[in-house]
């Protein structure tokens, strides 16, 4: 039976439950269900099946709200919409802060199919050069990258890891974050770019 999460330990999970990075390159599974019976969200596993990060967004899918919490339920990111945006226009704000610590918004510059949305940071980020995350055209995943195309995560559909015929639904997709890069900040992202594409 295929597992949900990689079997396999290569890439050392933080030493503190407390660290969103490492100086190693990192992979989680983003599951786009919620562990809440009934509920919509995703759920991420590190590398070793253990769950980092959660989303509930309870009965009501595509919120114009939700929250990034670890494990134990702190939030880490709340992400709002933009009201009267017709793009898909979010702001993600760190805890309880008042101001956008970033902001997400289409680009309007379309180029050979792709759909971009640029990251624009507002707040105390330790890598403060904006990124951009760029669609991949007939998948459904994204990579994440900054202004001068240094690739900083990529999401793809997981890919079975066992010699099995299971393969994963759409609904379960592979993160790959480089070293040091804040994966709260990517999962935020992330979340950001499934609530546009209505994944959540």
């Amino acid at each position: 039976m295929a597992r949900i999460y990689p079997m396999t330990s290569s890439s050392s999970s933080c030493s503190s439950s407390n660290s969103y990075m490492t100086s190693k390159r990192e992979t989680f599974t983003l599951w786009m269900k919620s562990l809440v019976f009934h509920g919509n969200g995703c759920t991420v596993f590190d590398s070793n099946g253990r769950i980092v990060y959660r989303i509930d967004n309870y009965n009501k899918k595509s919120s114009s709200e939700v929250h990034l919490m670890d494990l134990q339920g702190k939030v880490l990111f709340s992400l709002r919409k933009k009201k009267f945006s017709l793009c898909g226009h979010w702001n993600g704000y760190k805890m309880d802060e008042e101001i956008p610590c970033f902001e997400v918004r289409k680009n309007g510059h379309v180029l050979w199919g792709e759909l971009k949305y640029d990251v624009i940071f507002g707040c105390d980020i330790a890598d403060s050069d904006s990124y951009r995350i760029v669609a991949l055209p007939g998948k459904p995943g994204f990579k994440i990258v900054s202004i001068d195309n240094r690739l900083i995560a990529e999401v793809k559909q997981k890919q079975s890891s066992s010699n099995s015929a299971v393969q994963f639904g759409e609904d379960v997709l592979s993160l790959v974050v480089e070293p040091h890069v804040d994966h709260s900040l990517v999962m935020a992202l992330a979340t950001v770019y499934g609530l546009i594409q209505h994944m959540l």
